[in-house]
């Protein structure tokens, strides 16, 4: 896993701009810790920081690809490939010859071979730009679900900035600053609208799209995407598809030429990919799984059940682990180091705007310390991400009367979530009428079955508002903690064939037994105890430490009192002014709204934005 950075202009020769591309490269340096490079011809430059991963003593880049000394092509890549063995012994077969055992050199071989279409035929999580030296076209991939992220600007002329992360684009002179209202509705929204730009003129590259560019413009296409087809199969065989499915998927992803684990909390996703992965390793001979678990000091004993957590994870965790043979390490985290000031600016820079579903502030701080402690140990980290989306594992799938008409099913959640501080300039921004415009987005573009009943398209609605749009800021968050430290994080519920096959079982398979999520509880049942496959399910573990909300509202009060922070101005002017006076008036504001006020102001101030408000 790595970082990217690069510049496309027919404006100007780029050997001579050779600091700024390092410049923008140098800023992906924690996604790539162990090595780092710059590659410029003419038009193009690409930066590339490393993490070894897959062939450690090969598979440096930028990778060029030469014939007769002449450059045909040049690639800089982030992420795993997982069928690259496959696509090798083909390419070997049609006459390539590889230097290096790595997937990456596969790719750039593959683009060689099948041209643009190459795309359809990776398995994987990846981000990358590709650099034709013959036609002059640059090619930018993102996979087919937004696993890596990627940024892009475009320039006059044809020209492009693109990045890992948005820090990358905006280390370049030519990056625009500007944070206008349509930035703002997506930062308070919380709908993740495809291709959104927070800043202006800078979005991201949608899930399973390609952008071309050269001397005569740009296009984006799309590659794949969800769509409904007829499930043929019976429960039976659907269950023993899914199950098959998950081994081979496991089993692709936990190749590693480095120390490998799994994030465990004793819940049903991440206890059946810590077993398969388990078993995997046995097969192979390649000793035991190791498994990370994380917990608060003193949440246990002081433990509370409440809606969203009705059990404590660790008696499930230890259970599992002594069940599929892992091994296993708990992370305390101690609570004060939650109000680290240092801490917290690490996590601020790492995930740049903030991502607010379930809240900014205390949960990115403690992945942030659980991702730390993790790669103190392993350089690559399985993960349980998306099977709930996948397999209908939230309440609005079954009682759709928790969500709001007209809009995505989280948002009435996330709309309580900050009314005070924020209310004018959501009101401003009209974030409410964002949220029912991108509902209305989403459910154009969901496919659909002729006479498919009326629960039927309900539940493919929302699987499908999931997975494009809630899912994917999931994603984010775990990529960018994750990559801020070095520690690559794969997401085996993400494989697209998985995605593909579930996605078009009806409602009835994936409830069969009258409990949520019953077709992966069934494809599993053989591999875990009875107690954690009828445990119900329990959210991230969130400190409820006094002491944090002590620390964040003194922090805002102070913030308050130097009367120029830059996110002022998006602030309601009341509560500033009553803040102003007295700093227990702080305590009317939630967690989240705090939280998200220090974020901002940070990401302001560091980053030299301008707000258009």
């Amino acid at each position: 896993m790595c970082g990217i950075a690069g510049w496309v202009d027919f404006d100007r020769d780029l050997r001579r701009e050779a600091a700024d591309v390092e410049a923008m490269t140098a800023t992906m340096a924690p996604r790539g810790p162990d090595a780092g490079d710059v590659w410029i011809t003419p038009h193009a430059a690409f930066g590339h920081r490393r993490l070894s991963v897959i062939d450690p003593a090969g598979g440096t880049q930028p990778m060029v690809a030469e014939e007769n000394g002449r450059v045909l092509a040049a690639l800089t890549y982030s992420g795993e490939v997982y069928n690259f063995r496959e696509l090798r012994e083909d390419l070997v077969q049609r006459g390539h010859r590889f230097r290096t055992r790595s997937d990456t050199e596969v790719v750039l071989r593959a683009y060689l071979e099948w041209g643009d279409a190459f795309v359809e035929r990776l398995n994987g999580m990846f981000a990358f730009a590709i650099w034709n030296a013959v036609t002059e076209e640059l090619l930018l991939v993102r996979d087919r679900v937004g696993i890596k992220p990627l940024y892009y600007q475009l320039l006059p002329g044809g020209g492009v900035l693109f990045g890992s992360e948005p820090k990358a684009v905006l280390a370049h002179p030519l990056a625009g600053r500007t944070v206008g209202e349509a930035g703002l509705r997506e930062l308070f929204s919380g709908v993740k609208a495809p291709g959104a730009e927070v800043i202006e003129g800078m979005p991201e590259l949608e899930p399973g799209h390609v952008l071309k560019a050269g001397r005569h413009g740009h296009t984006v296409s799309r590659y794949w995407r969800l769509e409904a087809h007829e499930h043929e199969d019976d429960l039976p065989t659907t269950i023993r598809t899914v199950r098959e499915l998950l081994e081979d998927i496991v089993s692709r992803q936990i190749v590693s030429d480095v120390p490998l684990g799994t994030m465990l909390s004793g819940g049903l996703d991440s206890s059946t990919l810590t077993a398969l992965a388990a078993i995997a390793k046995r097969k192979e001979g390649s000793g035991r799984i190791r498994s990370f678990s994380v917990d608060f000091a003193g949440y246990l004993d002081n433990f509370e059940p409440d809606l969203t957590h009705p059990t404590p994870d660790s008696p499930y965790v230890h259970q599992v682990a002594a069940h599929v043979g892992a091994d296993h390490t708990d992370i305390v985290l101690g609570n004060g180091e939650m109000t680290d000031a240092e801490i917290r600016r690490r996590v601020v820079h790492a995930m740049d705007w903030p991502v607010l579903i379930a809240g900014p502030g205390s949960m990115d701080i403690s992945l942030y310390l659980l991702f730390r402690a993790i790669r103190a140990r392993s350089t690559v980290a399985v993960t349980g991400e998306s099977a709930d989306e996948l397999f209908g594992g939230y309440p609005w799938f079954h009682h759709p009367e928790y969500g709001q008409p007209g809009t995505l099913p989280w948002s009435l959640a996330h709309n309580l979530g900050m009314p005070t501080l924020f209310g004018p300039v959501a009101t401003r921004a009209d974030v409410r009428g964002h949220q029912a415009d991108q509902y209305r987005q989403a459910a154009a573009l969901v496919p659909r079955l002729p006479g498919e009943s009326a629960r039927d398209k309900q539940f493919r609605d929302c699987t499908y508002f999931f997975l494009t749009r809630f899912m994917r800021t999931l994603l984010d968050r775990k990529d960018r903690l994750s990559m801020a430290l070095g520690l690559e994080v794969r997401v085996p519920f993400c494989d697209h064939r998985l995605q593909e096959y579930v996605f078009n079982t009806p409602h009835a398979f994936k409830t069969f037994d009258g409990r949520w999520k019953s077709l992966l509880r069934a494809a599993v049942t053989d591999l875990l105890p009875e107690e954690v496959l009828t445990r119900p399910k329990s959210g991230y573990p969130v400190s409820n430490d006094a002491a944090y909300d002590q620390y964040v509202r003194e922090q805002f009060g102070k913030l308050i009192a130097t009367g120029d922070a830059p996110v002022t101005q998006l602030l309601n002017p009341t509560v500033v002014a009553d803040v102003r006076r007295d700093i227990t008036a702080a305590g009317q504001l939630t967690r989240i709204e705090i939280d998200m006020a220090l974020h901002i102001n940070e990401w302001l101030t560091a980053y030299r934005l301008d707000v258009a408000v």
